[in-house]
C-alpha cells in the first residue's frame, strides 16, 4: 500500500524545516510518503509546528468519508475497526505519526490531522492519502521479492491464487489484483498480498435513451451515460451535447415534457482524469432521438394572393407532424361561424377551385390526421367583395383540435 500526500515545502531538510516552523512562528503539519503491505503494518509520518509559548493540549486524526452531500472528516474513533487499529505513536512537541496495523483495503482514504494548543489550534488542509498500489494502463510493471534466505531457488509470482507467468509486464486492466510470491516447491509458505490496481481511461462510453422506442410529445425521457473505467467517471465527468451544442453535465438528463424541438443528435462524454490515445474526453457514439406528435400549426396558403371571378384558386393544407401526414380532410361552412353544419368538399392536401363563383363563397377548414391524431386549420373566408368583379380572403380564428 502506497501513500500519496500533498507536495511538500522545499529548499530544506525535514529536520531544519520542522525546527525553523516551530521557532519562526509558523502553524502547520507535514507528510511523509509511506509504503506497506497489505496485512502489515504501517506508520503515517507526520510532524507540526507552532509558536514558542504554547503547550499541546489536544491532537487527533480524522479519515475523509463519503456522505451524501460530499465529503466530510471522521475522528478515528468512530470509524468501524478492530482494537487498536489505529494507534498514535506521536507525542505533545511536534511529532504526530499514527500507526495503522493489519491494512486492509478499507484503509484507503484521505487522512488529515489536527492539534489544540493554549494559545490556538490547528486544522490541516493537507492530508496523507493511503492508497493500493497503483498503475496506469500501458506502465511497466515489475514484482520484485525477497527472503530471508538467499535466493538461490526460483520464486512464483501468484495473482488471485493462480500461477503468474511473468513478473514483468505492460500493466492491463486485467492485471488487476492480489499479488502474492513463494519459493517453488513450498507455496504453503507465502509472503503477504499486496493489491495492484491498474487505472484506464473510460471505455464503451454509450449513451441510452429510456423509455426506448417511439418517443412521444409530452412525455418523460432520460438520456443516460455510462461507461466503464478505473478510477470510476464521477458524476460531474459527464457531459451531454445535442447537435454538437452543450447542454447538461451529470450522468442522466431528464425532458420532463419532450417537445419537437427536442429531435435531435445527441452523443455524451466521459472524463476521469486519465488519456487514451492522448484524449482526455471519450465520446459515445450519437443517439438520434425521434420525437413523434399528431399534426400541429396546421395553416391554409390561398394562391393566387388576388382572386380573379372565373380563375382558379388553390387552397394548400400546411401541416407539422411526424409521422407525416396521412390524410387531408376539407370541409366548408354555409352558414355563419359558429355553426356546426360543415359539407365535406375534399379529401387532398391541396383543394382546387377552379373557376371561382359567388357559391365558392363561405368558410374553410383544413383537418390534417396521422397515426398519433388529428389537427385542424384556423377557418379562411373565401368571400364576393360587394360591387366588385372580385373576392378577397381573410382567416378567421378558430380553435385546433
Amino acid at each position: 500500500v502506497n501513500t500519496s500526500h500533498q507536495p511538500p515545502l522545499t529548499g530544506s531538510s525535514k529536520e531544519d524545516l520542522f525546527q525553523q516552523r516551530v521557532w519562526s512562528g509558523t502553524w502547520g503539519v507535514t507528510y511523509e510518503n509511506q509504503c506497506a503491505l497489505r496485512g502489515t503494518s504501517v506508520d503515517l509520518k507526520c510532524e507540526y509546528g507552532y509558536t514558542l509559548g504554547n503547550i499541546v493540549t489536544r491532537v487527533s486524526w480524522f479519515k475523509a468519508q463519503q456522505v451524501s452531500n460530499g465529503l466530510t472528516r471522521v475522528p478515528l474513533s468512530q470509524l468501524p475497526s478492530p482494537p487498536n487499529h489505529f494507534k498514535y505513536i506521536g507525542d505533545y512537541r511536534g511529532n504526530c505519526n499514527l500507526r495503522i496495523n493489519n491494512v486492509q483495503p478499507s484503509d484507503q482514504g484521505a487522512y488529515y490531522f489536527n492539534f489544540a494548543a493554549t494559545l490556538g489550534s490547528w486544522e490541516s488542509d493537507t492530508y496523507a492519502f493511503l492508497s493500493p498500489s497503483v498503475a496506469r494502463e500501458g506502465d511497466a510493471v515489475r514484482l520484485k521479492c525477497k527472503s530471508g534466505c538467499p535466493e538461490t531457488r526460483k520464486i512464483n509470482w501468484f495473482k488471485d491464487g493462480r500461477l503468474v507467468q511473468r513478473s514483468q509486464f505492460q500493466a492491463n486492466r486485467e492485471d488487476a489484483g492480489s499479488y502474492f510470491c513463494a519459493i517453488q516447491g513450498e507455496e504453503t509458505v507465502r509472503s503477504a498480498s499486496v493489491d495492484l490496481s491498474v487505472h484506464y481511461a473510460p471505455t464503451d462510453v454509450t449513451l441510452s435513451v429510456s423509455p426506448s422506442g417511439d418517443v412521444v410529445r409530452g412525455s418523460l425521457v432520460t438520456l443516460t451515460c455510462s461507461g466503464r473505467a478505473n478510477p470510476p467517471v464521477a458524476r460531474s465527468g459527464y457531459r451531454l451535447y445535442k447537435d454538437a451544442a452543450y447542454v447538461s453535465s451529470g450522468q442522466s438528463h431528464v425532458i420532463s415534457d419532450v417537445q419537437p424541438r427536442h429531435r435531435g443528435r445527441y452523443h455524451c462524454q466521459a472524463w476521469n482524469n486519465i488519456s487514451r490515445s492522448g484524449s482526455d474526453l471519450i465520446n459515445s457514439s450519437a443517439v438520434h432521438l425521434d420525437v413523434r406528435y399528431q399534426p400541429m400549426n396546421v395553416s391554409v396558403s390561398v394562391s393566387p394572393e388576388h382572386i380573379v371571378e372565373g380563375s382558379g384558386v388553390n387552397l394548400t393544407c400546411i401541416s407539422d407532424a411526424n409521422p407525416a401526414a396521412e390524410n387531408y380532410t376539407w370541409y366548408k361552412r354555409t352558414e355563419p361561424t359558429g355553426s356546426h353544419f360543415l359539407v365535406h368538399v375534399g379529401s387532398e392536401q391541396v383543394l382546387s377551385l377552379p373557376s371561382m363563383e359567388a357559391s365558392h363563397s363561405g368558410l374553410y377548414v383544413c383537418y390534417v390526421r396521422n397515426s398519433l391524431g388529428e389537427g385542424n386549420s384556423t377557418e379562411v373566408v373565401l368571400a364576393m367583395a360587394a360591387g366588385q368583379h372580385g373576392l378577397w380572403h381573410s382567416s378567421l380564428t378558430a380553435a385546433n383540435h
